[in-house]
């Protein structure tokens, strides 16, 4: 079965952005992401945290997956 690329790790989010995904859901929940487009999420995720594209797209749909 092929694993989704938003089925990441602990370990791997917090060796690519220096938080756990537990952080980043705290973030995001503050940011109300749910109540937000996908794209102008990853957009803060980006600007506000400096955190890689590919690493905001997947933080974002993992945290929408989720919800």
């Amino acid at each position: 079965m092929k694993t989704e690329y938003w089925d990441v790790s602990d370990e791997q989010v917090l060796d690519k952005t220096g938080k756990t995904i537990s952080e980043w859901i705290d973030i995001l929940d503050e940011f109300k992401a749910i109540e937000k487009k996908s794209n102008d999420v990853v957009s803060y995720l980006q600007v506000a945290f400096n955190v890689p594209r590919y690493w905001a797209r997947t933080l974002t749909t993992h945290y929408l997956k989720s919800a």
